[in-house]
């Protein structure tokens, strides 16, 4: 693969998205802060920080998450429903570098995108006088970021081989799963049938186990409630590994379709 027709690619699925949607979201996000900032301490009692701390840290992963399904399933699906994928296959673009640019663009903008919202949530944080554990934030931020490049590398994955609303939809649905995953494989534990143990613990290795890279309750407490340096990086390798996995197959099936 070619780096530099990769990062044309990705330049411009940044700049496409950028303009169209982020900028819009992190204004809202700033706005609705605000207001949550100033209305939540009226009706929380004695727990107003923790609430602004969680409520905060929740709506960056959701409009982070929102992006990342719907304009990562829309990414590839879109362009072979509108056809204009000839153009670009037409192009001395290989089919890798084109879902692999594709990814870095919106992982790119997501970054981005985490970033914003992030600088602005701790400075409404910092202006309210709410007590927070800045390494511990600043941890799950960009642990953050590893978790929606992975959910846009599923988006893509569907996207490559089905319509952008059931790729949607999947996406959606391995994100959920993938947060109850160890659920899933301890309650197959817990059942004395063989056959549902056996079918957990495939779902398990199938599955992302997005918990590895979710640390928003851990970062309301402090670090003291992290893991390791060792275990974080096992955590992040393990999301980058997923990731690359996930690209692979796209790549995979995207190369065998016939246009």
């Amino acid at each position: 693969m070619n780096l530099v027709r990769i990062f044309v690619v990705a330049s411009n699925v940044f700049r496409e998205v950028i303009r169209d949607r982020v900028l819009y979201l992190i204004g809202f996000f700033a706005i609705a802060l605000m207001a949550a900032s100033v209305l939540l301490p009226e009706v929380s009692g004695g727990t107003g920080d923790k609430i602004i701390l969680d409520v905060g840290l929740a709506a960056i992963n959701l409009l982070g998450l929102a992006i990342a399904v719907f304009t990562g399933t829309g990414l590839v699906s879109k362009e072979i429903e509108k056809r204009t994928v000839y153009v670009m296959i037409a192009k001395p673009i290989s089919r890798a570098e084109f879902i692999v640019g594709k990814h870095w663009g919106l992982s790119a903008v997501l970054a981005v995108l985490v970033s914003g919202m992030m600088a602005i949530y701790l400075g409404v944080l910092t202006v309210k006088q709410v007590t927070y554990p800045l390494d511990s934030l600043l941890l799950a931020a960009l642990f953050q970021i590893l978790e929606l490049s992975l959910i846009t590398a599923v988006a893509l994955l569907f996207g490559v081989f089905t319509n952008t609303l059931l790729a949607m939809l999947l996406t959606v649905a391995v994100y959920l799963m993938g947060h109850f995953s160890r659920d899933l494989l301890a309650l197959g534990n817990l059942a004395k049938d063989a056959s549902l143990q056996a079918m957990t613990q495939v779902l398990y290795l199938i599955l992302p186990d997005l918990s590895r890279l979710d640390f928003k309750n851990q970062a309301i407490y402090g670090l003291s409630l992290l893991p390791s340096p060792l275990q974080l990086l096992e955590n992040a390798a393990y999301g980058i590994i997923y990731t690359a996995l996930l690209l692979a197959i796209a790549i995979l099936i995207f190369s065998r379709r016939q246009f």
